[in-house]
């Protein structure tokens, strides 16, 4: 075997101890990207949580709800897991292109065709990138969660999973909706906080207000006493008074405030109750005109 020339001897221990330095290097900067990306995230989150429960009633609602805790919590693991992979990435690319530039591979030609299809690979990925940009900021704003019962104008349903590109819900059929995000242009969510229980009562027009709404605050004060739905109420129900009439229709609604999702018994119950007492009451209904629809309650 020819005896190794004394200028490779000489230059590649040298060369070995810079791309060791560049490794330990990158190492040291991921460690502290990655510990800065956790206080900043949990910065932010901590600062939305803020502003979320800063309303009147926010830390009773937040103590009643439960929101808060558990999801703040997620938020900051997807998006500290997000931004770590990012800077995991960057780190790696930028180490590796270091460390061919130091044992004097050529980089012309390598960044030349990543140039060329990284243009490619954005005109060809717009979709995704905006789908993806989407979900960083739905995350970062908590627009929704799994749980929450949304409207996203191409459906409505619960969530049941959200990722960056796509949130899957399911509706009231018990049809799965798989929604991009970059194609929600508007989000309307019924469960984010609390929810609103709002019960209509038709009765007939001639009827005596005041006493029918005495009757109703009756039976509404009786379901906010019941164990199972006291729990849920945030804020009792409350028999706001006449709210419509419309011929010989008069309406009557009632409102109150509940943990997210839980309006939908406590309006049944509510409903059937009020109906219970006003019927033996003997207080009318509205008068069924022959071939006209039912009265909406």
């Amino acid at each position: 075997m020819p005896p190794i020339p004394q200028a490779l001897n000489l230059v590649w221990p040298d060369t070995a101890i810079t791309i060791a330095v560049i490794l330990l290097a990158a190492v040291v900067v991921r460690l502290l990207l990655a510990r800065a990306i956790t206080r900043i995230v949990a910065a932010a989150v901590s600062r939305s949580e803020r502003h979320t429960l800063k309303s009147p009633g926010g830390r009773l609602l937040k103590h009643t709800t439960g929101i808060g805790s558990e999801r703040y919590k997620q938020r900051a693991e997807t998006l500290g897991s997000l931004l770590r992979s990012v800077s995991t990435a960057l780190i790696v690319v930028l180490t590796v292109l270091t460390i061919m530039s130091e044992v004097g591979l050529p980089l012309g030609p390598l960044l030349a065709s990543a140039g060329i299809g990284g243009i490619a690979l954005g005109f060809g990925a717009q979709s995704l990138v905006k789908d993806y940009f989407a979900g960083i900021f739905m995350i970062i704003e908590d627009q929704y969660g799994v749980g929450d019962f949304i409207d996203t104008g191409e459906a409505t349903g619960t969530v049941e999973e959200v990722t960056l590109r796509v949130t899957r819900l399911r509706d009231a059929t018990g049809v799965v909706w798989y929604v991009r995000n970059g194609e929600i242009v508007r989000i309307g969510n019924q469960s984010q906080g609390w929810s609103t229980a709002i019960v209509d009562i038709p009765v007939a027009s001639t009827e005596d207000p005041a006493r029918v709404i005495e009757l109703l605050r009756g039976a509404v004060a009786d379901v906010a006493r019941e164990e199972q739905f006291a729990e849920d109420i945030i804020e009792d129900p409350a028999v706001v008074g006449v709210d419509s009439i419309v011929g010989n229709t008069m309406t009557i609604r009632i409102l109150g405030k509940t943990k997210t999702n839980a309006q939908w018994a406590l309006q049944r119950e509510i409903l059937e109750r009020c109906q219970t007492t006003l019927a033996a009451a003997g207080v009318k209904g509205p008068p069924v005109v022959p071939g006209a629809p039912l009265p909406a309650v």
